[in-house]
């Protein structure tokens, strides 16, 4: 299901350091419009942001800051230790970050398509119901693990747990729609998105959508 019905949504997810943010850019610089759910999560636990209450009063005021934001080191560091807070974290941020999803669906121009950024958008049914294809991000996990070592400051192993915790890249492959490997050369990582953008340009202008 689509928000916007007579254009083209799509979902774009991958692992974490698969360079999901960089295809995101390239796709708004040739006119699509983004919504990014991680932004929405940002805001979501921000100072005074909607889900500070909830969360403080699940986990505690230790895992609110002194400026009411959530604490993200201390949060990150009990999710990926404890699943059962990671489901309680979920059950709180997932709501709000749908019903800020379909918002901006609604209101988005939608031109010439509409690209819906969602990390764990296979895993959740409710917001893969909100696309009409799933674009996957992929490239290999030596690749992940530089990537994020570089612009996170966390080791190796820490990286490795979160890929652990998320769905494999076979997975994401299998339910993929279209796939950009991000393995090569920024210029071929624009060339990939040029190409589907061309593709997504000629599936968009179908009215009503048919997916074909």
């Amino acid at each position: 299901m689509s928000l916007c019905q007579d254009k083209l949504c799509i979902g774009l997810t991958g692992g974490i350091g698969c360079g999901k943010s960089s295809v995101a850019r390239l796709f708004a610089a040739l006119g699509a419009s983004i919504i990014d759910t991680d932004a929405i999560s940002h805001q979501l636990t921000q100072e005074g942001g909607a889900a500070i209450t909830a969360i403080s009063s699940v986990f505690g005021p230790d895992y609110i800051t002194d400026k009411g934001a959530l604490d993200r080191t201390r949060m990150r560091q009990l999710v990926f230790s404890d699943a059962t807070a990671r489901l309680k974290l979920e059950n709180i941020l997932h709501p709000l970050i749908l019903e800020q999803s379909i918002a901006q669906i609604q209101t988005a121009s939608c031109p010439p398509y509409t690209i819906l950024m969602a990390p764990l958008l296979l895993e959740c049914p409710a917001f893969l119901n909100l696309v009409q294809r799933v674009l996957v991000i992929d490239c290999t996990e030596q690749n992940q693990i530089s990537r994020v070592r570089q612009r996170s400051g966390l080791d190796e192993i820490q990286i490795r747990e979160i890929i652990a915790g998320q769905i494999s890249s076979v997975e994401r492959v299998t339910m993929a729609d279209d796939i950009i490997r991000n393995d090569a050369t920024p210029d071929d990582l624009v060339d990939q998105v040029f190409a589907l953008h061309q593709r997504y340009l000629s599936l968009g202008a179908k009215t009503p959508f048919d997916g074909n």
